[in-house]
């Protein structure tokens, strides 16, 4: 069993995906859009969108592989009660994976050496997404 964070942007998801191509070097590794269904979406569950919005998209991270839609593309998205971690490999990296993720964003933290790290910091993405970045203290 495993637990994978399923993302809706409400009306964002390409946005969303080009940017984290861009900033994290995610992958789309599968893309279907409200259009690919063969099946006409329930218009209770659906309401009237652009056809060409995302129904689901499966995306990866370095290892880790997160999901992601344009859902019900009703208004602005809402991330709230979960941070995305962010693992990075070292310090230079830390700094610039947070200062991309800043760009339009909101740093709720910023980077900076703590006891449990030496660059630990919180942002919420342009998105809303609320990501922690941490460089993993030498034991």
């Amino acid at each position: 069993m495993y637990v994978q964070p399923y993302l809706f942007f409400d009306g964002r998801a390409e946005e969303a995906l080009n940017f984290y191509r861009q900033a994290l070097g995610a992958e789309v590794t599968m893309l279907m859009r409200f259009k690919d269904n063969p099946e006409p979406c329930d218009s209770a569950m659906t309401p009237p969108m652009d056809s060409n919005k995302i129904m689901h998209a499966s995306f990866r991270i370095g290892t880790t592989t997160l999901m992601a839609s344009d859902g019900r593309c009703t208004g602005q998205a809402n991330f709230q009660g979960f941070s995305l971690s962010l693992s990075a490999p070292n310090e230079a990296a830390a700094n610039r994976l947070f200062a991309t993720l800043a760009e339009g964003g909101q740093v709720q933290m910023p980077l900076a050496r703590t006891f449990f790290s030496p660059r630990f910091g919180m942002v919420a993405d342009r998105f809303g997404v609320s990501w922690m970045i941490i460089v993993e203290a030498k034991q």
